[in-house]
């Protein structure tokens, strides 16, 4: 491996050069000059295939372009004989789980994310995952419950976008009061995203009927950070229909809505509540011009 390939006697596949030899006795001519033939290399012999290992079918996983091909090597690593770390086998597990979501199979994906809970790696990213597949299968109060599990385990860096995904949780079914708590906890841990969490903090409580001031100046510092460009155009749109701007609303909200539709489809799944929303308030603009 890496080496260069030598010869039967290991030698080089080149020759090396042949010592002029003596003149001949016999007369003043020319010498005879002994060939300069070069051994042909040895032929390569034949690479034993290699056996994939566990961490060998998690890495086709990841690259899987298809729920069904990822499902497959995240089922191959899994019924590998040999043997399973206990952090391959939750990355699996998650691989597993994100292909059954994918495909719209959202209880056994809860099923499969609960296998991977118990193995205590990733315990904040998998509890976000468990609460996405029971939310998708309708039970809100379930998926509540795993969310603040997972801001309870996570790092200070994860913690913010918990609190925020359980705030958007309330938020989409009118649960405003506890909207309120869960963003204002977010606001609290966030950083780079912090105008994110605090322009849906600003959502809710008008929602609930409490005053906002600064409507504006959170739109603009929204609109700057990299939030902004993603699902905080969901936001920003209500921002501005908020405040009457309605050319700024339709643009927000119909940029969000393509975004999301050009995405995977376990994007789609995942922010259907965001998407029926704000094709309710594009709706409602439609009318009242």
């Amino acid at each position: 491996m890496g080496s260069d390939k030598t010869s039967g006697d290991g030698a080089t596949s080149q020759s090396e050069p042949v010592p002029e030899p003596r003149p001949s006795k016999r007369g003043p001519g020319p010498a005879r000059r002994r060939p300069n033939v070069s051994r042909p290399p040895a032929k390569a012999l034949p690479r034993e295939r290699r056996r994939l290992t566990p961490e060998d079918h998690l890495a086709h996983a990841i690259q899987a372009k298809s729920a069904a091909a990822r499902a497959n090597w995240a089922q191959r690593g899994l019924a590998h004989s040999g043997e399973l770390d206990v952090t391959t086998k939750a990355l699996l597990l998650r691989q597993l789980y994100l292909a059954f979501y994918a495909s719209g199979h959202y209880r056994p994906a809860y099923d499969i994310a609960l296998q991977a809970v118990g193995l205590g790696v990733l315990e904040d990213v998998i509890q976000q995952d468990c609460a996405r597949a029971i939310h998708a299968a309708g039970d809100v109060d379930a998926a509540a419950g795993h969310l603040r599990l997972a801001a309870r385990k996570a790092p200070p860096s994860r913690r913010a976008f918990h609190w925020w995904t359980l705030g958007s949780l309330f938020f989409l079914v009118g649960r405003h009061p506890d909207a309120i708590a869960a963003f204002a906890r977010a606001a609290r841990w966030g950083t780079r995203d912090k105008p994110l969490y605090q322009g849906h903090l600003a959502l809710a409580k008008q929602a609930a009927g409490l005053p906002v001031r600064g409507l504006a100046q959170l739109m603009a510092r929204l609109d700057a950070c990299p939030a902004g460009q993603g699902y905080g155009r969901f936001v920003l749109g209500h921002l501005a229909h908020r405040l009457e701007r309605w050319e700024e609303a339709r643009a927000y909200l119909a940029s969000f809505v393509d975004r999301t539709a050009r995405g995977h489809a376990a994007m789609a799944t995942a922010l259907q509540g965001e998407v029926a929303m704000a094709r309710a308030t594009l709706a409602s603009m439609r009318k009242a011009s």
